[in-house]
């Protein structure tokens, strides 16, 4: 299976390209791997485990309120297919949405005309608004605790496809992006599968 490694400096600080652009290759510390996907596993099997409303708001806002930043940088360098690299990709894109509400629902607003749209997102307004897209973003993350975490990771898909097809249509956006962020969302479809299947490390 392909792993997608990461460089050492790559917080999700600034919207657009720049939050898909450490997709690339790194070689990762077998101490730092072993604490990463513990962390991972921990946050995502434990919260779901609990049931509690007040653990789905803590998973959510963890990004703005607990320093996940720094757990986050070991996230980076984990394989798409593990847990951990799959919790980097959905910080790095609330991260984005949060960043550039405006440029995003711009992008996904292009795209859903022309994606496949799926029932996860379909719902969301439209036009969608920065607002609406911040909301759906949570919703989404909202289920590492309270939901079934292959839902999460192929509604995260559908909203990065469609964000994708938009960024690629939209003359004045970057096509290397757009294909960042499609690529993000095929990592994510393929890791949401092989949780259904009981095979996501």
């Amino acid at each position: 299976m392909e792993r997608v490694t990461q460089r050492p400096h790559h917080r999700p600080l600034t919207p657009g390209d720049r939050f898909f652009s450490g997709l690339e290759s790194g070689d990762d510390p077998v101490l730092l791997a072993e604490a990463a996907d513990r962390a991972a596993e921990l946050l995502v099997r434990g919260a779901r485990a609990s049931g509690d409303d007040q653990v789905a708001e803590r998973v959510l806002h963890l990004a703005d309120t607990e320093g996940i930043e720094v757990i986050a940088q070991a996230w980076a360098d984990r394989p798409a297919e593990s847990v951990a690299g799959c919790l980097w990709r959905l910080y790095l894109l609330r991260s984005w949405v949060y960043a550039d509400p405006v440029g995003v629902a711009r992008e996904f607003d292009a795209g859903r005309r022309r994606a496949t749209v799926d029932d996860v997102v379909a719902g969301v307004a439209d036009p969608p608004g920065p607002d609406e897209l911040r909301d759906m973003v949570d919703q989404v993350l909202r289920g590492i605790a309270v939901g079934d975490f292959a839902d999460v990771l192929l509604r995260a898909a559908a909203f990065a496809r469609v964000v994708a097809t938009g960024r690629a249509l939209l003359t004045d956006t970057d096509a290397l992006a757009a294909a960042r962020i499609q690529s993000v969302a095929e990592q994510l479809d393929r890791a949401a599968r092989l949780e259904l299947a009981g095979q996501l490390a």
